[in-house]
């Protein structure tokens, strides 16, 4: 495949190097500095776009590759408030996208277990949750698109818990997502259950971004001939 980067910060640099490893070519690395290349030849040349930007620019990147025919692989956060039109763009275009707060295979997994593990604990109302994530420091949302995911998994499958918010301690109905910040750290993930004779915990710990990166590439692959829109659960086949 001849694939674009939009985003060539730490994510992109990655994509690159697991694009190439799989024999696919990178054609063209979109930045802040070049954004005219949307408009280029060789833009329309792409078989797909491959997106890690910022919540500021995300909505408006992928637009620009549907309306250009092109499908888009994004793993931005904090945007998504505008995903349902995103979605209807595909639609009225005939496009193809796929977007995940995490494009790792084990985070997935992790997905996978925390929603099931929720589904039995509806039945269990002995047992609280918490959340908590890391990521380095420069990471700018926060909670993490991840962490999200996990509370909004868990809403949907035990039905005491309603809402979840940043920063402050579980309640009856409500979870808790602890954000912390340090240092270089990839990106960890906690889902703890405690009840007054015993915790369980599901935990993913990332060492790298090569995870995220070959994620993102399968993802590549996987909607370069497909239309519609699409989620690692597509995917993976959970």
């Amino acid at each position: 495949m001849n694939i674009t980067i939009i985003g060539y910060g730490k994510m992109g640099k990655e994509v690159e190097k697991m694009a190439i490893a799989r024999g696919h070519k990178v054609i063209l690395r979109i930045d802040r500095d070049n954004t005219d290349d949307f408009d280029s030849e060789l833009f329309g040349k792409s078989d797909v776009a491959v997106e890690f930007t910022t919540p500021d620019t995300a909505f408006e990147n992928i637009s620009r590759c549907i309306n250009k025919g092109i499908p888009v692989v994004s793993g931005t956060t904090g945007w998504t408030d505008r995903l349902p039109i995103i979605k209807d763009l595909v639609k009225s275009k005939e496009g193809s996208f796929i977007y995940a707060s995490n494009f790792s295979i084990g985070v997935n997994i992790l997905f996978n277990l925390s929603k099931r593990l929720a589904g039995i604990m509806n039945g269990l109302p002995g047992y609280d949750v918490k959340l908590e994530e890391i990521h380095h420091i420069m990471k700018k949302d926060a909670p993490s698109g991840t962490a999200i995911s996990l509370a909004e998994d868990i809403i949907s499958e035990c039905g005491r818990f309603k809402s979840w918010h940043p920063d402050e301690p579980s309640a009856k109905d409500r979870i808790g997502i602890k954000s912390l910040r340090k240092g270089q750290v990839t990106g960890t993930h906690r889902i703890e259950w405690n009840s007054d004779i015993d915790t369980i915990i599901l935990e993913h710990k990332a060492h790298n971004r090569q995870g995220l990166a070959l994620g993102a590439v399968f993802a590549a692959e996987f909607i370069h001939e497909r239309q519609g829109v699409f989620t690692m659960t597509d995917l993976l086949g959970f």
